[in-house]
């Protein structure tokens, strides 16, 4: 069935599984599964236990997925992250998907997660097709302007070329960011995750996958959504 959405806004039952009275036991369920972790517990196994133990939703344990991390990956990625204030002059590598669609969210009064190593992360599920939505332009905007105001040397904002629609992504991002101070590259990529953890520039991500593997790294969602959009819905599960 085709995307239809012109909105990334919450899952219908989000405001029940993240309401105040549900994040206590979250939070314990994200701390117990970062325990395991630090432990070298199987990783899918360790999820279906603390899953079960809170008896956690589909979404929460996803979110529960998303937030957890032992101590040593985190402790790892805070000491690779670099600060807003540090932007001058960096040439920038940008988890496309990754940023745009935890800012969409973050617009449509989506709900956003806080991890245990800082990072924001939304709940959507990101599949081989791509459907822009109502506040894309205003997305990418807002990140443009996030990475001007710190002096962004090059961005090279990089999107799945497997995913359906990019190259009509790719377009509207240009257009958009075609007067932008920062020199702006944006580039289809294939295995897109291997390309950014190898990069030698700063990576703008919060996939789990490739911040254990890149160098230096930008809460670049984070630190727009702060900036830009105070009203988001952010769930922190730290």
């Amino acid at each position: 069935m085709p995307d239809t959405r012109t909105r990334r806004g919450p899952h219908p039952r989000d405001h029940d599984c993240f309401a105040p009275a549900a994040l206590a036991p979250l939070r314990r369920a994200v701390a117990d599964l970062s325990w395991l972790a630090d432990r070298g517990y199987p990783a899918k196994a360790s999820l279906k236990l603390v899953g079960d133990r809170y008896a956690l939703r589909d979404r929460q344990r996803k979110a529960l997925r998303r937030c957890a991390a032992g101590r040593r990956e985190c402790a790892d990625r805070q000491a690779r992250s670099l600060p807003a204030g540090e932007l001058a002059g960096r040439e920038l590598a940008v988890d496309g998907y990754n940023v745009l669609l935890t800012l969409e969210a973050a617009l449509s009064g989506g709900v956003l997660l806080l991890g245990r190593d800082g990072a924001l992360r939304d709940l959507a599920a990101m599949s081989n097709h791509y459907r822009r939505v109502e506040v894309t332009r205003q997305a990418v905007r807002l990140v443009a302007g996030f990475l001007d105001s710190g002096g962004c040397g090059r961005v090279h904002w990089h999107l799945d070329r497997p995913v359906s629609n990019s190259g009509r992504l790719s377009r509207l991002i240009a257009e958009e960011v075609a007067d932008c101070e920062a020199d702006w590259r944006v580039e289809l990529t294939d295995r897109t995750d291997q390309h950014l953890a190898a990069s030698p520039h700063v990576v703008a991500t919060a996939d789990s996958g490739i911040l254990d593997r890149c160098g230096h790294w930008l809460n670049l969602a984070r630190y727009v959504v702060e900036a830009a959009v105070p009203e988001a819905w952010i769930v922190d599960l730290r």
